[in-house]
């Protein structure tokens, strides 16, 4: 029997059906009772979630990462979509199919990183190409980097999305460098690659996408300087030759500052040309990324808005609806 998707939910469905738990909170409500806020996940997006009435013992019995039988009703709710449920059971691993519950690139993996060896391996200084050729060739590093989301809620956050990210700046960095000569091409293209590998083990992805002990104490930024560190020591014992000093102080420096502003997690503000690019392309594809989604996914159709975008500080416009199959202009 076919499931019912998240992206196939509107307002006043009866739903029976199966989740991924992407979080869970137990929370107490104005008279002291219990009640349970959930984000429920499928491959095709997430839903927030209410139990009434729930109790501690009831909350015990599963984690994120736990898939669930809910039975329940939608509503839009301050103009989101959720599902007050009425009844949740904890199901097993070995119940479902993994594949509906982890969102993935709609885009092919294979191609998109078929497309990144061809532009990085197109690089002409020998150092950056070698080091390149030291992240490509190490299969743990590919697997996790081409399986990553590039975030938990925000943009490209699902599996494949950091590969698909990366690859759509290489390809914008590609077709607007000749309008900007002074900026150093194999360089740009490297912090481009290099500037979110720490998401790799910043974030975890097997099941409910979440971040690592490491990644909450330390972040992507340092752990990303710090498997650079590493692979520019592999490079040297490759090349028997030393990684000349400037050109690891400016791969540092466009991970550190890529996102542009000191409130947005960044130890410094970009200093160079490569640096200030980068930061440019990361965050056009992201905001592009994100107010496309926002509009896409709103479950409310007949609106020409979206909800107030909190992230974002606004409301999205959506344009009129189309009209419905057989209206006409003569309708009117």
């Amino acid at each position: 029997m076919s499931r019912r998707y998240v992206n196939q939910l509107s307002h006043g469905d009866s739903v029976d059906e199966a989740f991924l738990v992407a979080d869970k909170q137990l929370r107490a409500n104005r008279q002291g009772n219990l009640y349970l806020q959930l984000e429920l996940r499928d491959k095709t997006g997430s839903v927030g979630a209410r139990l009434w009435n729930a109790t501690e013992e009831l909350a015990r019995t599963f984690e994120p990462g736990d898939f669930l039988l809910v039975r329940g009703k939608t509503q839009i709710f301050q103009g989101s979509l959720q599902i007050i449920l009425t009844h949740i059971d904890v199901l097993g691993a070995d119940r479902v199919e993994p594949e509906d519950f982890l969102p993935q690139s709609s885009q092919n993996v294979a191609k998109l990183y078929a497309r990144l060896r061809e532009l990085l391996l197109a690089m002409h200084e020998p150092h950056l190409r070698a080091l390149v050729e030291c992240f490509l060739i190490d299969e743990e590093f590919v697997a996790k980097f081409t399986a990553a989301p590039a975030g938990i809620k925000n943009h490209h956050a699902y599996q494949g999305g950091l590969l698909e990210h990366v690859v759509t700046m290489l390809n914008v960095a590609d077709r607007i460098l000749e309008f900007y000569p002074e900026v150093d091409r194999d360089l740009l293209l490297t912090g481009v690659f290099l500037h979110d590998i720490g998401k790799t083990a910043e974030l975890s992805y097997d099941r409910a996408f979440a971040y690592t002990d490491e990644g909450q104490l330390v972040g992507h930024l340092v752990m990303g300087v710090e498997l650079l560190r590493d692979k520019v020591e592999r490079t040297e014992d490759l090349t028997g030759e030393p990684f000349p000093n400037e050109l690891l102080l400016r791969l540092k420096h466009m991970i550190v500052s890529h996102h542009g502003a000191l409130e947005y997690g960044s130890p410094k503000l970009p200093m160079t040309l490569e640096a200030v690019a980068l930061h440019y392309l990361d965050n056009l594809d992201a905001k592009i990324h994100t107010f496309g989604r926002e509009i896409r996914d709103d479950p409310v159709r007949e609106s020409t808005w979206t909800p107030f975008q909190q992230s974002l500080g606004r409301r999205l416009f959506k344009g009129t609806p189309a009209r419905a199959a057989g209206d006409s202009a003569d309708d009117a």
